[in-house]
């Protein structure tokens, strides 16, 4: 893949549309007036039916799985389902058209993204994959066309990237078969809003070290007793990405909480799946990020007089904006071939998804600002959006794991080849 198709250019060009007509019209309000993102987001999905197709996917998986369970032939799959190559191009073609909408809204409002990422994909996403048939049909849907909203609760105050190692919130077993949690969560994407959470947790089992101990996952509800969802925080960037704080205390579940409904199954390894997803996706917010920054400096380098010319004629600044533009090609091409790896029905590793989110991260960062130096003291006023994309691209190198957590990956998977 080396270009977008006629349909994905069309599809690109009718969400930067939306884009600018409903999100860059309010982005004062969404960025700085407390307006939580929800109801923008569920306009953009229904616009383009993105809620009617997840639907759609949601009982296509749920019929076949009951069907495996009872032990009945799975429902015939359509013609382009058994044509190999079909299968490709119809892979590569929803993942292409689920990353477009990601980067032309990270053009403007990169914390939406974020928001929508969480609720749909990590939320939905981690019930969709290790949750009981019950469990998705009782709470998976509503996330996955954003009637409700999702939390996915993993870091504590003192744990940053030593998620596991530092992680303080227990499980304990009840005589009923339930469990009783506790515990505090915070940097919390979504946490201030969300109706439905995947609280991760330590089973606290007497003789075993806590380092030892079963990573376990519950899905619960806002409103259960003993649990506190905190204000929004005030933060640097991604305004319109609520996030806050989580406290548990004393919370009694039944066992149809249990993420998979069973103890056998610790969530380590699933949390480096969903990691793996959720960097693969960044490459796509830094693109959006560093295409308008790149529109915004080029259209200012023509606009801005100094010394009797445009500030584009001068070679500094042509430089740097050559240098954008290498990058703005270069996460193209990573999207790209994110795009390829999945339609070719491979998942990346997590070595691969971190070499992704690290260059992909480091660009957003180095872009956004340069395009503030362009700007010079106006690229330093809210007044010229290059303020709030360089606000906001920060956060690319720090959640989902720091760019020092993915240099860690990526290295121990070179030392470890023989």
């Amino acid at each position: 893949m080396i270009e977008w198709s006629e349909p994905q250019r069309m599809l690109r060009g009718a969400v930067r549309q939306f884009v600018e007509r409903e999100i860059a019209t309010n982005l004062d309000a969404l960025e700085h007036g407390d307006t939580p993102p929800y109801d923008t987001l569920r306009k953009f999905l229904k616009t383009f039916g993105i809620d009617v197709m997840a639907k759609q996917r949601f009982e296509k998986q749920i019929a076949q799985e009951k069907a495996r369970l009872a032990g009945q032939p799975e429902p015939e799959q359509d013609e382009e389902e058994r044509d190999p190559a079909m299968a490709e191009m119809m892979r590569g073609e929803e993942t292409a058209m689920r990353m477009i909408p990601t980067i032309e809204l990270c053009r403007y409002c990169p914390g939406m993204v974020t928001a929508m990422g969480v609720s749909m994909g990590l939320t939905a996403g981690t019930i969709m994959s290790r949750g009981t048939l019950a469990q998705k049909e009782r709470w998976a849907l509503d996330l996955l066309t954003m009637d409700k909203i999702g939390a996915w609760a993993i870091t504590e105050p003192n744990s940053g990237s030593d998620a596991f190692g530092s992680m303080k919130a227990t499980c304990r077993r009840t005589e009923d078969g339930g469990y009783i949690l506790n515990g505090n969560k915070t940097f919390i994407t979504n946490g201030p809003y969300a109706d439905t959470i995947v609280f991760i947790c330590k089973l606290d089992e007497a003789g075993v070290e806590p380092k030892q101990r079963k990573v376990l996952s519950f899905i619960l509800d806002s409103g259960m007793d003993g649990l506190t969802q905190s204000k929004p925080f005030r933060k640097m960037g991604i305004h319109s990405s609520p996030t806050g704080e989580l406290f548990l205390q004393d919370v009694k579940v039944g066992p149809e909480r249990l993420l998979g409904e069973t103890e056998e199954i610790s969530y380590r390894s699933g949390v480096k799946d969903t990691f793996s997803a959720e960097r693969s996706g960044v490459a796509a917010m830094a693109l959006g990020i560093t295409e308008r920054c790149l529109e915004l400096s080029v259209k200012y380098a023509k606009e801005r007089v100094q010394f009797g010319k445009p500030i584009g004629e001068f070679q500094l600044i042509q430089a740097k904006l050559a240098k954008m533009e290498i990058a703005r090609i270069n996460l193209e091409n990573l999207v790209f071939r994110y795009i390829e790896t999945v339609a070719k029905g491979r998942s990346m590793t997590l070595a691969e998804a971190s070499a992704m989110k690290l260059y992909a991260a480091q660009t957003a960062v180095e872009v956004a600002m340069e395009a503030v130096q362009i700007h010079g003291g106006n690229g330093y006023m809210a007044e010229y959006q290059v303020e709030q994309l360089a606000r906001d691209a920060k956060i690319l190198q720090i959640y989902g794991g720091t760019d020092e957590i993915q240099i860690t990956h990526i290295a121990r998977d070179l030392l470890s080849r023989d």
